[in-house]
């Protein structure tokens, strides 16, 4: 009887916070210890009753708010900050003391948040990070951890990670190589998880797998944080990987690892070397390839051509563009097309201009989309071939010429017009040149945000071919449906899926894609068309659910406080002086 009362006791105390005889307890995390732990600390929103059970009487102030009204006082101390980088920064700094206040405050305000803790400003904090640097995150590898990454991985806190995302830092998105200061992209990534596809984020590692660097100016900058010397390439950079995965295996056997800005080479190799041995894929050909294709295959509603007789011009030929022009061999071929017939429908070009069959050498990734063609610069190749839908992914502002953008306008009643490449001052044109450019008859999409843009009488709202609108919705598919092998054909759903979730009030603004603030619903839509087709192809790893929707919706986290708040003192009120967004 005793045994049981103590264990009724402990019990209580795990439940409630209080003993058998209603005090508070004093085991478990108390006071400073609950306000400095980012998952738990709910600063001012504890309750007098959690205040007292938690030992944190006297070290708020007096007031109970509720989660709205602390929203409500980040977003307009936010709104204050002087430029992007401190706004960076400042949520940052939530992120490292309040974690779900921060996912609640990125939800509810994504418009303006996605692009503050992401593309675009991603890029310039990835730059600064050596500088910018304050509390850890992520898991560092090294050359000189090898033999001990295993060991590494105990020193982790959480025991059940599901989604990883590691990059080696050489190809920072249109910005090279930036080293170990591209932690900032597996970080903003992960956050992205949570944000818009509901993984908990106990259950994500950001890795940063640094073998150095071969920009010089960041080996000879004091304060630079990573390996300080050139990259470690050949079998030691291999081996390093493979030891990596090996770890991850087997410490998170239901792991999904997302291979995050690698050089074109190396992202073709890991992809293709561990695609097969755990789940995973790479963001920059795979996810990259089924945002475009959702967006060209919503263009189609707009331009009212069949898209069997598309012809598509890349301009750049790294692992962006060839994933893009694979996964829309694939579409194709879907739609009646053989393969032959689906890649003859898509150009390159490369620094050299159009890559053709009669180059002396040419890379495996361009090699089955090189056309029987004379050699041609890229206006010269615009011209000849006469392609339907132009897509960039270059990383080289103003690729997408007056000249260039004026031919394709001249040769298409609504030309597509792509500019995929990050950040914005990357972009191979702006949305306003393409529609100025275009005589305001371009379906335009670019890859980081533009703002509305007034022409003639009408505006017209540049859609974002972002990348956030797919790998959230496949990770949680992923994740949750422990899918042993992430498919070209999860890929192609997903494109399918998201494509079929713009409206046509979206369409007729110009947005060839769903907004934002419904991205948490489109990453539902498409973990479920992710986990039917993993049921499918048999990689489902669990059985399958008979209702996979509410599987998914029950699976997503909440960042929500989760209890009765108390009633806010003016519901709905923002602090005097807010600035406006």
């Amino acid at each position: 009887m005793r045994k049981a009362f103590n264990r009724a006791a402990e019990r209580l105390r795990q439940w409630f916070g209080k003993t058998p005889d209603g005090k508070p307890a004093k085991t478990g995390p108390r006071g400073h210890a609950v306000l400095n732990d980012p998952a738990a600390n709910k600063s001012t929103a504890f309750t007098r009753e959690e205040r007292e059970n938690l030992g944190l009487r006297g070290l708020l102030p007096h007031q109970v708010a509720t989660q709205e009204e602390q929203e409500a006082r980040i977003i307009c101390q936010l709104r204050r900050e002087p430029g992007d980088i401190n706004k960076y920064v400042y949520l940052s700094a939530l992120q490292d003391r309040n974690e779900r206040l921060f996912y609640q405050t990125a939800i509810n305000n994504i418009d303006e948040i996605m692009p503050l803790i992401y593309t675009p400003t991603v890029g310039e904090a990835c730059q600064k990070f050596s500088h910018l640097y304050r509390n850890p995150r992520g898991l560092y590898i090294t050359p000189d951890d090898k033999g001990h990454i295993r060991e590494m991985l105990d020193n982790w806190s959480e025991e059940d990670v599901r989604a990883i995302v590691v990059t080696d830092g050489e190809r920072i998105l249109g910005l090279g190589d930036l080293g170990a200061n591209g932690m900032g992209i597996p970080i903003g990534k992960l956050a992205l998880y949570t944000i818009c596809g509901g993984i908990d984020p106990a259950k994500t590692m950001p890795v940063m797998f640094d073998t150095g660097t071969d920009n010089q100016s960041l080996r000879a900058d004091p304060l630079y944080q990573g390996y300080p010397h050139p990259r470690v390439r050949g079998a030691a950079y291999d081996d390093l990987m493979e030891e990596f995965i090996a770890a991850v295996k087997d410490k998170f056997p239901k792991a999904m690892v997302q291979f995050e800005d690698f050089k074109t080479e190396n992202a073709f190799r890991l992809l293709d070397t561990y695609r097969g041995e755990l789940p995973s894929f790479n963001d920059d050909i795979q996810g990259t390839a089924a945002v475009a294709l959702a967006g060209v295959i919503a263009s189609a509603r707009v331009t009212g051509e069949d898209l069997r007789d598309a012809r598509i011009m890349f301009l750049g030929a790294g692992s962006a563009a060839t994933g893009i022009a694979d996964l829309m061999v694939k579409e194709l071929q879907s739609r009646g097309l053989t393969e032959e017939e689906a890649r003859g429908r898509i150009s390159l070009v490369d620094s050299k201009g159009l890559v053709t069959t009669g180059r002396e050498t040419i890379a495996a990734n361009k090699a089955p989309f090189a056309q029987d063609h004379a050699p041609a610069d890229f206006l010269s190749a615009v011209k000849d071939i006469k392609p339907t839908i132009l897509i960039g992914a270059t990383g080289v502002a103003g690729g997408f010429t007056k000249e260039v953008v004026e031919a394709m306008a001249e040769l298409n009643e609504r030309p597509v017009i792509f500019a995929l490449s990050n950040p914005t001052s990357h972009a191979e044109c702006t949305a306003q040149q393409a529609y100025e450019w275009s005589g305001g008859r371009a379906v335009f999409a670019s890859g980081s945000p533009f703002a509305p843009v007034e022409r003639d009488g009408k505006t017209f709202t540049p859609g974002q071919a972002n990348n956030a609108y797919v790998f959230p919705g496949i990770g949680l598919g992923v994740t949750l449906g422990e899918v042993t092998e992430v498919s070209d054909g999860m890929f192609l759903a997903a494109a399918r899926t998201l494509a079929d979730m713009t409206g046509e009030d979206d369409l007729a603004k110009g947005n060839l894609f769903p907004p934002l603030k419904e991205i948490r619903k489109v990453s539902a839509k498409i973990a479920e068309a992710v986990m039917e087709t993993a049921a499918a192809e048999n990689r489902l790893g669990i059985a399958r659910p008979a209702d996979i929707a509410g599987f998914i919706r029950k699976g997503m986290y909440d960042p929500s406080y989760g209890q009765p708040a108390p009633v806010p003192r003016k519901p709905g009120a923002k602090p005097p002086g807010c600035p406006p967004k």
